[in-house]
């Protein structure tokens, strides 16, 4: 392995140490989240909240490891949901901060008990919002509409693209016309898009206008305009200014309190994901690593997207490349080419950067693999241990015995 400084974002909270120096005495595989790499994302986000008067929410859909929402509580101004559990989850452990939800289609058996979590309810189309508006208009409860501004900015992630023809996600200028009457016009406080996936701030910009163009009208009716996640504010390139402009654009033009829902941003490169080589097969001319961690169960966006996660010393221009594959039955848990400064050996740590999102909320069990424990690495960098998974944690989401 190479034992030199790895300076990518992903491993700067690491200060200069290897991964086996500072977490060698772990059991593989497991997962470790940095407060300090958490407090830095947080310092950036209130600083665009304070200068713009935005508030920003943390989308939980990417990061939901409540143990470090005490933390996050000083930064945001609450949680976004995505249906009842994570409304919950967030009303729960980030009491007295705002609690929002949108849902593609709420189910009648569960909007009672929403009620009690959110304060904030989107809906997905004017369908949903003629069944649930008025009673959550009774509830006390901020009604929202999600629209589609029908502007695609992905490239090569059609499925993150909530602007790809036919999407489902979103209401079109033409439902708008063809769908949404006075009466329900007036249940709305605000309107709400979310276009970007891991985008710059120009994407928000050339988003916010195609909003504008299609819904400006209706703006100057709404208290709010929430402009979803996908902003990666707390990347090192980031525009902040034209984000910030962008944001007060919008409050100046349209008298209208802004959210940012970012659920990347909020824990972008605080966490990693340590594993372990346990076998080296040589197929052909092609070198395989095979882990004792799963692409497909523990890192299943690096499949969903695709992509190479960041991976401490590999780098592509590096001579000996391998291919690093799961313990699975599943011939498609692979994940690379790497390589690296000298040949992979049994027993050789591997740790994968950026691995607080969409990790440890997308896991899974599949073939019977445990669910890798969580680590807090506190800001005195302390390694604490916040989970204990075990067989229990695989039988009961396959059944039980009543």
């Amino acid at each position: 392995m190479n034992n030199k400084t790895d300076r990518r974002p992903a491993f700067r909270a690491l200060g200069g140490k290897t991964p086996e120096e500072l977490f060698g005495g772990l059991p593989t595989p497991c997962y470790i989240i940095d407060e300090a790499a958490l407090r830095r994302n947080g310092e950036i986000l209130r600083g665009v909240a304070r200068r713009t008067g935005c508030k920003i929410l943390l989308a939980q859909k990417a990061f939901s490891n409540y143990d470090f929402y005490d933390l996050l509580r000083e930064y945001l101004a609450g949680t976004e949901a995505s249906g009842l559990f994570e409304a919950r989850l967030g009303a729960e452990e980030m009491p007295g901060k705002e609690t929002h939800v949108f849902c593609a289609a709420y189910k009648a058996n569960e909007f009672d008990a929403l009620l009690r979590y959110a304060d904030h309810i989107v809906f997905n189309s004017p369908a949903q919002l003629k069944k649930y508006g008025a009673k959550a208009k009774a509830a006390g409860k901020s009604v929202g509409l999600r629209i589609n501004p029908e502007f695609t900015t992905q490239e090569g992630h059609a499925i993150y693209d909530p602007c790809a023809p036919g999407s489902r996600l979103g209401t079109t200028k033409a439902i708008w016309d063809r769908e949404m009457t006075p009466e329900l016009a007036a249940l709305l406080d605000g309107l709400h898009f979310h276009t970007l996936c891991e985008q710059n701030a120009d994407d928000l910009a050339t988003t916010l206008k195609a909003a504008e163009e299609k819904f400006g009208d209706i703006l100057p009716g709404m208290r709010w305009l929430n402009m979803g996640g996908g902003h990666h504010i707390t990347r090192d390139d980031y525009d902040i200014p034209l984000l910030e402009k962008c944001v007060t654009y919008a409050q100046q033009k349209w008298g209208v309190q802004v959210y940012l829902e970012p659920g990347e941003a909020v824990a972008l490169n605080a966490g990693y994901f340590a594993a372990r080589v346990e076998d080296i097969i040589v197929n052909g001319d092609v070198q395989i690593a095979v882990m004792d961690a799963s692409a497909a169960c523990h890192m299943p966006d690096t499949l969903e997207m695709p992509y190479n996660p960041p991976l401490y010393g590999a780098d592509e221009s590096l001579p000996y490349v391998y291919r690093l594959g799961g313990p699975t039955c599943l011939a498609g848990d692979m994940i690379g080419p790497y390589g690296f400064a000298a040949p992979l050996r049994p027993g050789d740590m591997l740790l994968f950067g950026d691995m607080a999102i969409y990790s440890t909320c997308k896991n899974n069990t599949f073939n019977g693999m445990p669910l890798p424990d969580i680590w807090k690495r506190t800001e005195t960098g302390e390694l604490q241990k916040l989970t204990d998974f075990g067989y229990a944690d695989f039988k009961m989401r396959l059944g039980r015995k009543l």
